[in-house]
């Protein structure tokens, strides 16, 4: 089976609304074993949507069509694709009934035009929306097949999961199934360099993907069933494991806070954060995770020199002589923060987010970080972006590297240089 995607609703091509329905059938055609061939998005148009039916059928013998199921005359999907196979509408006396009894039970009387979602495309299978008022339908012809499914996602998912994918079930002989493994502190290509000759594989496959201060490898395999697609993979998975090492922060996990959240909970250890350049940003994404309660302690957003001083205990004279922005300042921030706390860790980050520095002698982009356990210090000098728009990627970048070194120490991966005892780095620090 070949499947093509059509997102209606001139709202999602004006950007209104973001496509996040495209996204979730995919991903779930992908796990049934079948071939999505391409998307599309068309507008609330009837002779631009008979166009998209015509190209989807020229290269593809199924198509599901998103949107467009409600009950206003810009709501079209159904009565195009009807005519499309040749289908009359037929006036469905007890899913009329559902939609009234779906008014009634909120306490509303059914307005006339939602009658409309209660026309039925003759010899379709009806799919029931149980969280709103548009069903959803199935039509074939001659060997093609059309999936309507209502637009918002609330509604679409639950009517896929329950009643599509059994029918889709029916045509498909394989599953495809993957692995997302995620790194941190490698970039794509250098991450792509150390596994090149596995990205020439066929099944399963290996393809590297980017995102902001990430790198990914996606792991596909096609097999007959779960089990055997898990074979296909498994050892390809322990050997990029061995060759990537404490780069890889989680297989299929959604981030680097959800990682290092499980982490500790596992470790039972706790954390603290002092903030300058990126606000709060570390503790809003792991409190973010759910439990996270049991392993943060606080946070402390410590903008002005004045709370750093009196609040985290840094030094006025080392504020006033290397600035905010500074490996000393950052270190005594995680030392401050981690005796405010009590908690296992001090995480503090400090920098340039921009869009203009501070400071003429430090560049837009120059990001501290220090975590230390009150023994020993970490720290780690980067670099992020130096344009005018990078505020928002700096503080996103700044927040990943903090807690990726947070969950490099708990590890005590060999990726970390200790900067030995953190007492003696600050007492010792050149002020010369």
């Amino acid at each position: 089976m070949n499947c093509e995607l059509i997102s209606v609703g001139t709202e999602i091509l004006l950007g209104d609304i973001l496509n996040t329905n495209a996204r979730f059938l995919s991903k779930e055609l992908a796990a049934l074993g079948i071939s999505l061939m391409y998307q599309t998005t068309v507008g609330d148009n009837e002779e631009r949507l008979k166009a998209c039916l015509d190209l989807a059928f020229s290269r593809a013998d199924t198509v599901i069509l998103t949107g467009g199921l409600g009950p206003t005359p810009d709501d079209l999907t159904k009565e195009v694709c009807a005519d499309y196979f040749g289908k009359r509408l037929i006036m469905r006396e007890d899913i009329l009934e559902e939609i009234k009894s779906y008014f009634y039970g909120k306490g509303l009387r059914m307005p006339e035009s939602n009658a409309k979602q209660a026309l039925v495309p003759e010899d379709s299978t009806v799919l029931l929306n149980e969280n709103g008022t548009a069903p959803g339908f199935i039509m074939e012809n001659k060997g093609r097949k059309i999936i309507i499914l209502p637009g918002p996602p609330r509604e679409m998912e639950p009517m896929f999961r329950r009643q599509v994918i059994p029918y889709l079930k029916k045509f498909s002989d394989s599953v495809i199934k993957s692995h997302t493994v995620r790194t941190f502190g490698i970039g794509e290509s250098a991450m792509s360099e150390r596994v090149a000759d596995l990205l020439e594989k066929d099944n399963p496959t290996v393809a590297p993907y980017a995102k902001d201060g990430e790198a990914l490898l996606r792991i596909t395999a096609k097999a007959e069933n779960e089990e055997e697609a898990d074979k296909l993979i498994s050892p390809l998975l322990a050997e990029i494991k061995e060759r990537l090492g404490s780069y890889i922060y989680g297989i299929d996990a959604q981030s680097i806070e959800e990682a290092t959240v499980s982490l500790m909970k596992e470790k039972k250890l706790t954390a603290a954060f002092a903030e300058s350049c990126t606000a709060g940003l570390c503790a809003k994404r792991i409190t973010d995770i759910s439990g996270a309660s049991e392993v943060f302690h606080c946070g402390v957003v410590s903008y002005s020199d004045d709370i750093k001083e009196k609040l985290l205990g840094v030094s006025s004279d080392d504020l006033s002589r290397f600035g905010a922005v500074s490996e000393i300042v950052a270190a005594q921030m995680a030392l401050g923060i981690k005796r405010l706390s009590g908690a296992d860790y001090g995480v503090a980050v400090t920098g340039m987010a921009g869009p203009t520095s501070d400071d003429p002698k430090k560049e837009v982009g120059l990001i501290y970080i220090a975590v230390t356990d009150g023994e020993s210090l970490y720290l780690k000098e980067f670099h992020g972006r130096k344009n005018g728009s990078c505020r928002d990627y700096n503080r996103f970048v700044s927040a990943s590297n903090a807690i990726n070194q947070l969950r490099l120490c708990i590890l005590n991966s060999p990726e970390l240089r200790s900067e030995g005892s953190i007492t003696e780095f600050i007492n010792s620090y050149p002020r010369n």
